[in-house]
């Protein structure tokens, strides 16, 4: 026997209509390339949305076309991910950050028909724009009196234009909410990047999960400030978020630098941002630089790699402000865990509550998780046993777009990669990527906790722990350090550093101090760039 209710697509278009009609007067605050602050409500964004979608139509583009991006966090492109989706076509958040080698190579393979970029971003676009195989049209997002004077690419289209050129009266159409509704391809460090091809269901089911209380708690009373690229897995899904649950937005633009992060901060009274730590050392560097605190920011969410425990204990014990430590995957939408304490956790003293913040967190419902052995053999949840971390669930992908990767599932579970162990109140803490960890005589060693005690170090600005290569135990750590300004911390003193804080054989063997550590194009340190320049350092010494 079926239940008797309405059968209704979940759809994109919906989280639009929903902000419109019930949080109209919202704010959505930009700071724009342009350089000026913009202002605007979700009443305003769902009418500029509805005539870019009309603009879309006029342009040729139909249901499962996809429509590139390249630009930054701000209304014009928060307006593409309801026009485009909302439309039925597929958006594709291209990474700016790329070299433009990659960039062509992921727009062709997409196939992208159109692509609306930022002005900061027209040498990219002419790099690529005869290289391009598919994409029709370029569309500089922007209004006519800023328009470039002149340019490489024939025939660029202005933004304002097309809005201006369109009626406001559209029907965001209805069709199954299994289909396609934006593309984004991984940040691998080898071979070509992959594409994760969400739905229209996975995007609402992410969405509902994402603003639970225990995921990053999110309402109508917050003013969220997403760090995290728009091009770097939709932010998160915080665009989607805010419209779901009527938060006003803050857009930062190109400036992620600490002071002009800070002053939106405090001008927007913001109380929720989101990043990965490199961003939040800026930030903190110049809060602490210049005596300065937070006024109504209360909660920062942290992924994309590994927050080091000195980080946390800055914004938790100098600024009141808690950090959500959390975990995802382009793979998975991206929110897979959250740390969010349980109530038997409250009553802890401060390093054990420390402790457990440290992991990555508990999965969101709709996330299942375990690890598993070499064998694939289901390992214990008792947080010392360290296995390879498999997930599944509506968010998480069945395959790469275009069949690139092969099947990537294992008995219908996605291995991420992650070397990881889960506790018995379900809390997951990633001790290393599967290539990145260390082998040392057989036994492992986890970089990550090595390269927390080196940033809790005052002197350290950055560290890496990779494995190097060693004529007896085949791998030992080393650590790749940059150092704060002004400071001169020596190889014996960060050495001395670990004393008492590991085991012993798993003090590193040697640091390498160097003015900067490569960093990807969403912020994480590229190890394997790394190993390619000190893998032998070790064997050097010998």
């Amino acid at each position: 026997m079926n239940g008797l209710m309405m059968d209704q697509p979940l759809l994109i278009s919906s989280l639009l209509t929903h902000a419109e009609r019930h949080h109209g007067d919202q704010l959505i605050v930009s700071r724009r390339v342009e350089g000026d602050i913009h202002r605007y409500t979700f009443r305003e964004l769902a009418e500029r949305s509805r005539r870019l979608a009309n603009a879309l139509a006029a342009q040729g583009i139909g249901q499962g076309d996809r429509v590139a991006t390249l630009a930054w966090n701000g209304y014009r492109h928060m307006e593409l991910y309801y026009a485009v989706s909302g439309s039925g076509a597929v958006l594709h958040t291209l990474n700016p950050r790329l070299h433009p080698d990659q960039v062509t190579w992921i727009a062709d393979h997409a196939e992208d028909q159109v692509l609306f970029f930022d002005l900061s971003f027209l040498p990219l676009i002419e790099a690529v724009a005869a290289r391009v195989k598919t994409i029709r049209a370029f569309v500089v997002m922007t209004d006519r009196e800023h328009m470039p004077k002149a340019s490489k690419v024939p025939g660029l289209l202005c933004y304002e234009d097309l809005i201006d050129a369109h009626s406001s009266q559209f029907q965001w159409p209805v069709f199954d909410e299994r289909a396609a509704s934006s593309l984004c391809y991984t940040s691998g460090t080898t071979g070509n990047p992959k594409g994760a091809l969400y739905s229209h269901r996975s995007t609402l089911l992410h969405t509902y999960a994402a603003a639970l209380p225990d995921a990053l708690d999110c309402s109508a009373k917050d003013v969220i400030l997403p760090v995290v690229p728009m091009f770097h897995v939709n932010a998160w899904g915080l665009p989607y978020v805010a419209c779901m649950v009527g938060a006003k937005l803050v857009f930062p633009g190109p400036w992620l630098d600490g002071k002009s992060l800070y002053e939106l901060f405090e001008s927007e009274c913001v109380t929720l941002s989101a990043g990965v730590p490199t961003v939040w050392q800026g930030l903190l560097a110049h809060v602490e630089g210049n005596g300065l605190g937070f006024r109504t920011m209360r909660r920062t969410i942290i992924g994309g790699s590994a927050c080091p425990p000195a980080m946390m204990r800055a914004f938790q014990q100098r600024y009141d402000v808690q950090v959500l430590h959390a975990w995802g995957m382009t793979e998975l939408s991206p929110v897979g865990t959250v740390c969010t304490l349980k109530p038997q956790h409250l009553a802890l003293d401060d390093e054990a509550r420390m402790a457990i913040q440290s992991k990555q967190g508990r999965s969101v419902f709709g996330v299942d998780m375990k690890i598993v052995g070499p064998d694939g053999a289901e390992l214990p949840h008792d947080g010392k046993t360290a296995g390879e971390l498999m997930v599944r669930g509506p968010w998480v992908i069945s395959g790469y777009f275009k069949g690139e990767g092969a099947g990537p599932l294992v008995d219908g579970w996605f291995p991420t990669g992650d070397v990881s162990t889960i506790d018995a109140d379900g809390f997951m803490q990633i001790t290393d990527r599967s290539k990145d960890v260390i082998k040392s005589g057989g036994e492992w060693i986890g970089s990550i906790d090595l390269e927390n005690i080196a940033m809790a170090h005052p002197a350290v600005e950055l560290a890496a722990c990779i494995a190097a290569r060693h004529p007896k135990w085949d791998e030992r750590p080393l650590l790749v350090v940059v150092r704060k300004p002004g400071q001169s911390l020596t190889r014996e003193e960060l050495i001395g550093f670990y004393e008492g804080r590991i085991a012993r054989w798993w003090t590193p063997d040697d640091v390498v101090f160097v003015d900067r550590i490569p960093l990807g194009a969403t912020g994480k340190v590229q190890k394997n760039l790394l190993r390619e320049a000190y893998g032998d350092h070790l064997l050097a010494e010998v």
